[in-house]
């Protein structure tokens, strides 16, 4: 076994089991890399410097093959049920002893870094992969160790094993294809197999830091976030993918934290991620400039967007592999980043959701149990191509607006969040970014210009005293004025065309959220059910 590349960790592949693979290339830089991914056929390169790689048959995740390994060292917290399902442990342990095997002369890419800005609640991570793009992916999402003494001894407290081109027996693994995501709390190890979509790495170290985070006191998030003229004046954006927490936390007059990930310390919140994961189909360079210039950087990964091949020109409007197109990319590839990846705890907490119904109002002030209300709720539209199968946005219901990577239950979320918002006073807001004028297929999607002005709004302080009326189906308090927003486009009703049928959706969706919300019966306080749809 071969090492190559600067700095190889002391503490080898031989942990994992390892033994025998071919050249095992250690901390390589973004030009060492991106000579693997041509020389190897992974990718191609483009005008002005990104990559376009290709995922196969998976451009989304796929939440049916996520797996939980049932050990007696996490058994008793995990939220079993859809989400989190259980594997037995010599499934696993089956699993991993087949892929050690299958690494036997074959190189490997490792990557070494950090989850967490916080030096406090950082987590050291080691990502082992097959395909160099995705070596560059995690170099791309997680922190960075930049100092040659600490590359040489340092010692991972979760890994990640990444080969998709391994792939499971379902009869034999107790898997539901021959996809594989798999996590051991016990042994801090995930195993990924039989799926390209780089996705799957950044979203299992997501659901290590969501397990052990809250038994420190602090919120594991599934947020972007950016500051305004300091870092107390921060802001979170809530949301699944899909609903605009990049592009709203993307603005010119205030500073980026982070896009997708965060926690929120007594101290404040921190950035877990080195980097941006943002959709770019039909990214719009006027409404959405920094994401777009990020298109157009060298050190970018494009994931399934296609392009000229005689000119290697991106064509970000073809959906032809997929509507998730992708874009990955450094945090320092974006100007006005905050770099340390922290900031003060937030004035201004945004719930962002894409309703396919188009009867959510466009942006509400909530109450303090209504908030918890929505957060239990996490209600959005999945939006096509974020998860395999879904071609059309389905209406669903996502606890903290990120079930899938949730292990421990809603409520122990939803109470340190409550807990957090009392003690700095911050407030929040519900905001809809789906369909207006009717349901997805005849209405339109929410302009972006309406909601960016919606957003400064909210955050500006403009709307903190600001005459509202109740919606009478969700019990939300709307605005009747904000500037730049026209005042039908805050009555949802008005801007259907049939209003008894806006009237018969909006029942409907408030039955959703009320028979969804009873599986928290017993979770949470009774006043937390009255922030709900009137009953």
């Amino acid at each position: 076994m071969q090492n190559f590349g600067p700095f190889p960790s002391n503490y080898g592949l031989e942990n994992h089991g390892i033994a025998n693979a071919n050249t095992v290339y250690w901390h390589m830089t973004t030009p060492m890399l991106y000579e693997q991914i041509v020389r190897r056929r992974e990718g191609d390169l483009m005008h002005l410097g990104p990559l376009v790689v290709r995922t196969g048959d998976h451009t989304g995740r796929s939440p049916n093959d996520k797996f939980t390994v049932k050990e007696p060292t996490s058994e008793k917290e995990i939220w079993w049920g859809k989400v989190n399902r259980p594997i037995e442990q010599k499934q696993f342990d089956n699993l991993l002893r087949r892929i050690q095997a299958y690494l036997q002369n074959r190189d490997v890419f490792v990557f070494e870094g950090y989850a967490g800005a916080d030096l406090r609640y950082r987590m050291p991570v080691r990502v082992i992969t097959e395909y160099a793009w995705h070596s560059l992916f995690a170099r791309n999402m997680f922190k960075r160790e930049f100092i040659p003494e600490k590359m040489m001894t340092f010692v991972p407290e979760f890994t990640v094993i990444d080969m998709p081109n391994f792939r499971a027996d379902p009869q034999f693994d107790g898997t539901n294809s021959r996809t594989f995501i798999v996590v051991d709390f016990g042994k801090k190890l995930v195993l990924i197999g039989g799926t390209a979509y780089s996705g799957e790495i950044k979203k299992s170290i997501f659901a290590a830091m969501n397990f052990y985070l809250p038994k420190r006191g602090v919120l594991s998030m599934h947020c972007s976030a950016n500051y305004g003229k300091d870092k107390d004046d921060a802001a979170l954006f809530f949301g699944l993918s899909g609903t605009g927490k990049t592009t709203l936390s993307n603005d010119n007059n205030r500073t980026l934290v982070g896009d997708d990930e965060h926690g929120w310390s007594d101290d404040g919140i921190f950035n877990f991620e080195g980097g941006c994961y943002a959709k770019v189909i039909r990214l719009d360079p006027m409404g959405e400039p920094t994401i777009y210039r990020t298109t157009r950087l060298f050190g970018t990964i494009l994931e399934n967007v296609a392009y000229d091949s005689q000119s290697r020109r991106v064509d970000l409007n073809d959906d032809s592999l997929t509507e998730n197109t992708r874009a990955s990319y450094p945090i320092t590839h974006v100007s006005n980043a905050d770099r340390s990846g922290v900031s003060g705890h937030p004035t201004n907490v945004v719930f962002l959701t894409a309703d396919a119904f188009g009867v959510m109002p466009p942006i509400a002030r909530l109450t303090r149990d209504q908030a918890m209300y929505h957060f239990l709720s996490g209600y959005t539209a999945k939006v096509a191509g974020t998860e395999r199968g879904v071609k059309d946005p389905q209406a669903t219901f996502s606890a903290c607006f990120g079930a899938p990577f949730m292990p421990l239950h809603p409520s122990i979320y939803a109470k340190l969040l409550g807990e957090k918002i009392d003690r700095h006073d911050s407030k929040v807001w519900l905001i809809n970014t789906g369909w207006t004028g009717g349901p997805f297929g005849t209405g339109s999607r929410m302009k972006l210009a309406h909601t960016r002005s919606m957003v400064t709004a909210a955050l500006s302080g403009e709307l903190d005293d600001c005459e509202t009326y109740t919606d009478p189906f969700f019990g939300l308090h709307v605005p009747l004025k904000i500037k730049d927003v026209p005042d039908e486009v805050l009555h949802p009703r008005v801007t259907w065309a049939d209003g008894e049928a806006y009237d018969a959706q909006a029942a409907k969706l408030a039955r959703m959220f009320i028979e969804n919300f009873e599986q928290f019966a017993d979770a949470v306080p009774a006043d937390v059910f009255l922030g709900g749809p009137p009953q």
